[in-house]
């Protein structure tokens, strides 16, 4: 790291400053961190959405702003008196050197499972209370798909895991069939519950294929997104408007919308 951006993270904080002062912006002035919760929230995941589009220098704006939240929340704890944004650096900083002993000292480890086995005995000494379950820690807060995710991760270090991928895509066409049981019994309650089921089978399906069910989603909903504008786009083309149209319509522009993304030539 340059001097230039040591001097430049300082006029950041500056910045910051002036923006919390009596003269300075009353907006930023009268945020609280209950209030900055929904746009950190928000900036971290317009830093998914770049790393997904795959621009990198929208990435870096959307990291300027995730980083402006992070100052921002220091900020507001400095002024309570609790902590400054040096003390959050130092603690860090003391913590990555702390729990990597193989990078920064002479311990030596052969394997990644080794570092996660050190990660966790260095918790353990460190004075973390020990997890009442394997479970414990996966915060209640997340998407709940990739909770799904990281929960049957969890559950797979102690062996609870379905042995290969065939017995998951077992696991997820039981799911299916109780869930089409449950909408012929007309039993909402079930079909609820099988719903639920189905869809954490399949966030496990993604994890034995290596893949993170939030961000195929992510990119579902943006293809989604995307053919459905292009039909929308098609149909004022043609001086037609979507709500007018009969389903068999609606289904036509839509498999218009396809072929012609289809006839497209694919990026290599």
């Amino acid at each position: 790291m340059s001097e230039q951006c040591g001097a430049r993270f300082e006029r950041l904080c500056r910045i910051l400053e002036t923006l919390r002062s009596p003269g300075g912006c009353p907006w930023d002035r009268r945020q609280t961190m209950e209030d900055l919760k929904a746009y950190l929230i928000d900036e971290a995941y317009e830093v998914l959405e770049a790393i997904d589009s795959d621009r990198r220098d929208h990435l870096c704006e959307e990291l300027g702003d995730l980083l402006f939240q992070v100052l921002f929340l220091a900020r507001l704890a400095e002024e309570e008196g609790a902590f400054d944004i040096d003390e959050v650096m130092a603690r860090i900083e003391e913590k990555m050197v702390r729990r990597h002993p193989h990078v920064f000292g002479k311990v030596r480890v052969s394997d990644v499972q080794e570092v996660k086995d050190q990660w966790e005995r260095i918790k353990a000494q460190e004075g973390k209370a020990p997890r009442s379950s394997v479970l414990s820690g996966i915060p209640s807060t997340l998407p709940a798909l990739y909770r799904a995710f990281r929960l049957g991760l969890r559950a797979a270090r102690v062996g609870f895991d379905w042995e290969s991928l065939q017995a998951v895509m077992g696991q997820v066409r039981e799911e299916w069939e109780e869930l089409n049981r449950a909408l012929e019994n007309k039993d909402i309650p079930r079909v609820e519950e099988e719903l639920g089921d189905l869809l954490f089978a399949l966030a496990n399906l993604a994890r034995h294929l290596r893949r993170e069910p939030e961000g195929l989603l992510r990119r579902a909903n943006a293809k989604f997104e995307h053919r459905f504008m292009q039909m929308e786009a098609l149909a004022r083309s043609r001086g037609l408007r979507l709500p007018d149209l009969h389903p068999e319509e609606l289904e036509s522009l839509w498999k218009e919308v396809k072929e012609r993304e289809n006839s497209l030539p694919r990026i290599p």
